[in-house]
């Protein structure tokens, strides 16, 4: 009895974490560039001489699903989608690098290259500034080129290239900020050739029909728990009710 009121009160608590992080991922369907999060439960024992029959169900992390989410062609010069395994470095808020495939850029008010999400975008030597009164053009392989407005194509200037890095899933870990780093010990290189496409953006790989079926599979899932940690008080109580009368 003991043991089964364990298990379902571990599982309870466990199922409420998945379901979570379950939320998480429909909350962010539509945010772009976003990766679905992966976590699964695992039944682990209990440390102690006096727990050799309860086991405990804790919930871990399975990284992130790194699949590609749809393209969407926005016609923006500013909007870059990224190929398989290519990601954006940007400056984090605690000042570290970081990495995204969240490609909806713009010019800040001080005259910053950032994303949606307001990070400022690096480049080979740093966060990139672009000049004012100038129409922008990133190219394949990440570099930036201006025009200043009135004249024609004829006349670019490079005025920097982004950062963009080669990365398998194993490589990276997500912070509690949402952005990627560099696992410990795991060094990023530079990306090369044609990594990005202008004028498109990559949508979350959220799968929304998918999310949904677990949702109420974790709902039914923790009544199942709650109602065998209420069999349990009764077994409980119906054996007290035993001895009294003995």
């Amino acid at each position: 009895m003991d043991r089964a009121l364990y298990i379902a009160m571990t599982g309870a608590a466990q199922t409420m974490r998945a379901q979570a992080v379950n939320s998480h991922n429909l909350a962010n369907a539509s945010t772009v560039g976003f990766k679905a999060e992966l976590a699964a439960q695992q039944a682990v024992a209990v440390d102690g001489a006096t727990f050799p029959t309860r086991v405990n169900t804790a919930l871990e992390g399975q990284g992130f699903d790194a699949s590609v989410g749809s393209i969407m062609q926005t016609g923006n010069p500013l909007d870059v989608a990224l190929t398989q395994d290519r990601w954006l470095a940007v400056q984090a808020p605690d000042g570290s690098e970081a990495y995204t495939r969240a490609g909806n850029l713009q010019v800040g008010a001080d005259g910053v290259l950032r994303n949606g999400a307001g990070h400022l975008v690096l480049g080979d030597g740093g966060p990139l500034s672009v000049p004012q009164n100038v129409q922008m053009q990133i190219g394949g392989d990440g570099t930036v080129t201006v025009v200043p407005l009135g004249q024609g194509p004829e006349a670019p200037t490079t005025i920097g290239r982004l950062k963009v890095v080669t990365a398998l899933p194993q490589q990276l870990e997500r912070g509690a900020d949402g952005l990627m780093r560099a696992r410990q010990g795991e060094t990023l290189e530079p990306a090369s050739g044609a990594s990005i496409s202008s004028g498109a953006l990559e949508g979350s790989n959220v799968n929304l029909a998918e999310s949904m079926v677990t949702m109420i599979q974790l709902a039914r899932q923790f009544e199942m728990q709650v109602k065998l940690m209420r069999t349990a008080e009764q077994n409980d109580q119906a054996s007290a009710s035993l001895l009294r009368m003995a």
